[in-house]
Protein backbone atom coordinates (compact mmCIF):
# COMPACT_ATOMS: atom_id res chain seq x y z
CA UNK A 1 0.00 0.00 0.00
CA UNK A 2 1.55 3.56 -0.64
CA UNK A 3 2.18 6.20 1.71
CA UNK A 4 -0.49 8.23 0.43
CA UNK A 5 -2.98 5.74 0.38
CA UNK A 6 -2.41 4.43 3.95
CA UNK A 7 -2.74 8.38 4.84
CA UNK A 8 -5.63 8.20 3.53
CA UNK A 9 -6.49 5.55 5.54
CA UNK A 10 -5.55 7.21 8.87
CA UNK A 11 -7.46 10.43 7.61
CA UNK A 12 -10.68 7.84 8.00
CA UNK A 13 -9.82 5.77 10.76
CA UNK A 14 -9.38 8.70 12.87
CA UNK A 15 -12.62 10.55 11.74
CA UNK A 16 -11.13 13.64 10.15
CA UNK A 17 -13.84 15.01 7.90
CA UNK A 18 -11.00 16.75 5.03
CA UNK A 19 -9.27 14.81 2.81
CA UNK A 20 -5.61 16.07 2.84
CA UNK A 21 -3.60 16.13 -0.72
CA UNK A 22 -0.23 13.78 -0.47
CA UNK A 23 2.65 13.89 -3.67
CA UNK A 24 5.69 12.13 -3.14
CA UNK A 25 9.27 12.95 -3.37
CA UNK A 26 12.46 11.08 -4.65
CA UNK A 27 13.05 7.62 -5.57
CA UNK A 28 11.46 6.16 -2.43
CA UNK A 29 8.58 7.97 -2.98
CA UNK A 30 8.44 9.65 0.73
CA UNK A 31 4.84 10.68 1.22
CA UNK A 32 4.83 14.97 1.48
CA UNK A 33 1.98 16.50 3.18
CA UNK A 34 1.42 20.35 2.47
CA UNK A 35 -0.23 21.80 5.10
CA UNK A 36 -2.46 25.27 4.85
CA UNK A 37 -0.73 27.25 7.80
CA UNK A 38 2.65 26.67 7.24
CA UNK A 39 5.87 24.69 5.24
CA UNK A 40 5.24 21.06 4.12
CA UNK A 41 5.54 18.07 6.62
CA UNK A 42 7.80 14.76 4.55
CA UNK A 43 7.81 11.71 5.71
CA UNK A 44 5.07 9.19 6.57
CA UNK A 45 5.72 8.70 10.62
CA UNK A 46 5.72 12.82 10.71
CA UNK A 47 2.45 12.71 8.82
CA UNK A 48 0.61 10.04 10.89
CA UNK A 49 1.74 12.06 14.27
CA UNK A 50 0.75 14.85 12.49
CA UNK A 51 -2.91 13.86 11.78
CA UNK A 52 -3.02 12.55 14.98
CA UNK A 53 -2.88 15.62 16.84
CA UNK A 54 -5.20 17.35 14.38
CA UNK A 55 -7.77 15.14 15.73
CA UNK A 56 -7.19 15.33 18.95
CA UNK A 57 -6.11 11.84 19.71
CA UNK A 58 -2.92 11.92 21.35
CA UNK A 59 -3.74 8.60 23.48
CA UNK A 60 -2.69 7.39 20.12
CA UNK A 61 0.93 8.03 20.64
CA UNK A 62 1.55 6.54 23.82
CA UNK A 63 0.14 7.56 27.34
CA UNK A 64 3.52 7.77 29.67
CA UNK A 65 7.27 9.12 28.83
CA UNK A 66 8.19 5.05 27.77
CA UNK A 67 5.31 4.31 26.13
CA UNK A 68 5.84 7.17 23.73
CA UNK A 69 9.29 6.34 23.18
CA UNK A 70 8.20 2.82 22.76
CA UNK A 71 5.70 3.92 19.50
CA UNK A 72 8.52 6.66 18.22
CA UNK A 73 10.81 3.33 18.41
CA UNK A 74 7.89 1.10 16.58
CA UNK A 75 7.57 3.83 13.89
CA UNK A 76 11.23 4.24 13.05
CA UNK A 77 11.21 0.53 12.84
CA UNK A 78 8.20 0.03 10.28
CA UNK A 79 9.84 2.72 7.89
CA UNK A 80 13.44 1.21 7.99
CA UNK A 81 12.80 -2.69 8.29
CA UNK A 82 8.99 -3.16 7.11
CA UNK A 83 9.38 -0.63 4.46
CA UNK A 84 12.66 -2.34 3.47
CA UNK A 85 12.01 -6.03 3.49
CA UNK A 86 12.79 -7.80 -0.36
CA UNK A 87 12.50 -11.13 -0.15
CA UNK A 88 10.09 -13.83 1.34
CA UNK A 89 12.61 -15.06 3.55
CA UNK A 90 13.32 -11.58 5.05
CA UNK A 91 9.56 -11.04 5.59
CA UNK A 92 9.80 -14.22 7.41
CA UNK A 93 12.34 -13.47 9.72
CA UNK A 94 10.72 -10.00 10.30
CA UNK A 95 7.44 -11.80 11.40
CA UNK A 96 8.83 -14.54 13.54
CA UNK A 97 10.62 -11.30 15.13
CA UNK A 98 7.49 -9.75 15.85
CA UNK A 99 6.05 -12.61 17.25
CA UNK A 100 8.31 -13.45 19.60
CA UNK A 101 8.77 -9.81 20.73
CA UNK A 102 4.46 -9.55 21.07
CA UNK A 103 4.47 -13.14 22.27
CA UNK A 104 3.69 -11.55 26.04
CA UNK A 105 1.77 -8.09 24.62
CA UNK A 106 -1.18 -7.37 23.46
CA UNK A 107 -0.45 -4.23 21.06
CA UNK A 108 3.12 -3.42 20.49
CA UNK A 109 3.23 -1.14 23.46
CA UNK A 110 2.09 -3.95 25.62
CA UNK A 111 -1.61 -3.26 26.38
CA UNK A 112 -2.65 -0.03 24.50
CA UNK A 113 -3.45 0.31 21.07
CA UNK A 114 -1.05 3.25 19.22
CA UNK A 115 -0.17 4.22 15.61
CA UNK A 116 2.77 2.37 16.13
CA UNK A 117 -0.09 -0.96 15.71
CA UNK A 118 -2.02 0.70 13.23
CA UNK A 119 1.16 1.85 10.72
CA UNK A 120 2.73 -1.73 11.18
CA UNK A 121 -0.32 -3.29 9.95
CA UNK A 122 -0.55 -0.92 6.94
CA UNK A 123 2.65 -1.92 6.47
CA UNK A 124 2.33 -5.35 6.30
CA UNK A 125 -0.72 -5.48 5.35
CA UNK A 126 0.55 -6.44 1.41
CA UNK A 127 3.19 -8.79 2.85
CA UNK A 128 0.24 -10.57 4.70
CA UNK A 129 -2.20 -10.78 1.71
CA UNK A 130 0.68 -12.19 -0.26
CA UNK A 131 0.97 -14.63 2.19
CA UNK A 132 -2.79 -15.39 2.58
CA UNK A 133 -3.06 -15.56 -0.49
CA UNK A 134 -0.16 -18.18 -1.13
CA UNK A 135 -1.42 -20.13 2.65
CA UNK A 136 -4.52 -20.16 0.98
CA UNK A 137 -3.35 -21.34 -2.49
CA UNK A 138 -1.26 -24.24 -1.31
CA UNK A 139 -4.31 -25.70 0.97
CA UNK A 140 -7.17 -25.94 -1.92
CA UNK A 141 -7.38 -29.20 -3.28
CA UNK A 142 -6.25 -29.01 -7.18
CA UNK A 143 -9.70 -29.61 -8.00
CA UNK A 144 -10.76 -26.03 -7.02
CA UNK A 145 -8.23 -24.21 -8.14
CA UNK A 146 -10.33 -22.85 -11.26
CA UNK A 147 -9.03 -20.08 -13.32
CA UNK A 148 -12.09 -17.89 -12.27
CA UNK A 149 -11.32 -18.49 -8.55
CA UNK A 150 -7.78 -17.07 -9.13
CA UNK A 151 -8.32 -13.55 -7.86
CA UNK A 152 -6.44 -11.38 -4.63
CA UNK A 153 -8.17 -11.75 -1.50
CA UNK A 154 -10.33 -9.05 0.80
CA UNK A 155 -8.29 -6.68 2.21
CA UNK A 156 -9.29 -8.37 5.32
CA UNK A 157 -9.02 -12.48 5.64
CA UNK A 158 -9.11 -14.68 8.51
CA UNK A 159 -7.59 -18.39 7.02
CA UNK A 160 -8.54 -20.85 9.58
CA UNK A 161 -5.60 -22.05 12.26
CA UNK A 162 -3.14 -24.66 10.52
CA UNK A 163 -0.09 -26.25 11.87
CA UNK A 164 1.71 -25.48 8.61
CA UNK A 165 1.06 -21.93 8.86
CA UNK A 166 3.32 -19.64 8.21
CA UNK A 167 1.56 -16.48 9.52
CA UNK A 168 2.16 -15.49 13.41
CA UNK A 169 -0.94 -15.92 15.53
CA UNK A 170 -0.42 -11.72 16.59
CA UNK A 171 -0.67 -11.03 12.71
CA UNK A 172 -3.79 -13.25 12.32
CA UNK A 173 -5.56 -11.99 15.57
CA UNK A 174 -4.57 -8.50 14.11
CA UNK A 175 -5.75 -9.12 10.41
CA UNK A 176 -9.18 -10.32 12.09
CA UNK A 177 -9.81 -7.94 15.06
CA UNK A 178 -8.97 -4.94 12.94
CA UNK A 179 -11.42 -2.94 10.46
CA UNK A 180 -9.14 -0.18 9.01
Amino acid sequence: MAAAAELTLLEKSLGLSKGNKYSAQGERQIPVLQTNNGPSLTGLTTIATHLVKQANKEYLLGSTAEEKAIVQQWLEYRVTRVDGQSTKEDLRTLLKDLNSYLEDKVYLTGHNFTLADILLYYGLHRFINDLIAWETLHRLPPASLKPHTHHRLPAIACPEPADHCALPSWVLALLCSLAL
